[in-house]
């Protein structure tokens, strides 16, 4: 088990529907990283912006984004995630990859479409949950509006950190701040929230305010609004099973079931 983990959350003005300027963005921000950097956060579709035109842009998991990603993580030494459309079965989901520093793949797709958008008409909804084991780690990846949705993100797993990753509009940002915030505090976990900025094809404007957040509801490392750059933190595990087991909070948690 590694102790602590450095993470980092790159938080990016996304060129619309271009793959190609997007990861020639990321891939000069993470090549100015530091070398102990363990895990990296990219926002929601990372390749495009939050499209509503799938088949404009969607690609294969053994497409050139998810290869750049497998490529990123194994000569970085570093675990990478962020979602991007993926065309799968004749239908398009917004699919959380995270890949291992050894080019190990895992999936979760996004629970929670924003109907408001009428991403429920466009993509696939998925249907279970993910836990990521990484160096002793146990990561909970989830993705925008699955943040408005504390049951799906309740801690029943003991995970130690819960990510989400997003295309937040600042017309909302309040929210972003105070639904991270509430589950950090419920969960007793680390929370990073990966946000973009600028504007997309729409008009919706993005702010970022990008956070990193502890057990206890406390901002470690925060993003000013609207500003392109890197989140980062030094997370540590034994200090917060310390917090756990001093407050006790889960263990008096509700048992349930989901129904999907």
């Amino acid at each position: 088990m590694q102790n602590e983990l450095n993470v980092v959350g790159i938080q990016a003005d996304l060129v619309w529907e271009n793959p190609e300027k997007n990861l020639a963005y990321f891939e000069e921000q993470i090549g100015s990283l530091p070398k102990n950097t363990d895990l990296v956060v990219l926002p929601e579709m990372f390749t495009t912006g939050f499209t509503m035109n799938p088949e404009n842009i969607a690609e294969q998991m053994n497409g050139n984004s998810v290869l750049w990603m497998q490529k990123m993580a194994t000569i970085n030494k570093i675990a990478l995630v962020g979602s991007l459309v993926i065309k799968e079965n004749n239908t398009y989901c917004n699919r959380l990859v995270f890949v291992h520093p050894s080019g190990k793949i895992e999936t979760y797709n996004k629970r929670h479409s924003f109907t408001l958008a009428g991403e429920d008409k466009v993509y696939t909804s998925g249907k279970k949950q993910v836990i990521v084991n990484f160096k002793g780690w146990k990561i909970k990846p989830l993705i925008c509006y699955d943040l408005r949705f504390p049951v799906w993100t309740r801690n029943t797993d003991n995970y130690d950190l819960l990510i989400f990753m997003a295309n937040w509009p600042v017309t909302r940002i309040k929210a972003w701040d105070t639904l991270l915030k509430a589950r950090a505090i419920e969960n007793i976990s680390y929370v990073i929230g990966v946000n973009r900025t600028g504007k997309d094809a729409n008009n919706y404007e993005y702010s970022g305010n990008s956070l990193i957040i502890d057990c206890l509801g406390e901002e470690i490392s925060s993003l000013e609004k609207n500003e392109t750059n890197i989140l980062s933190a030094t997370l540590n595990k034994t200090a917060q099973d310390l917090i756990r087991k001093k407050l006790g909070f889960l263990n008096d948690r509700d048992s349930f079931k989901i129904d999907l």
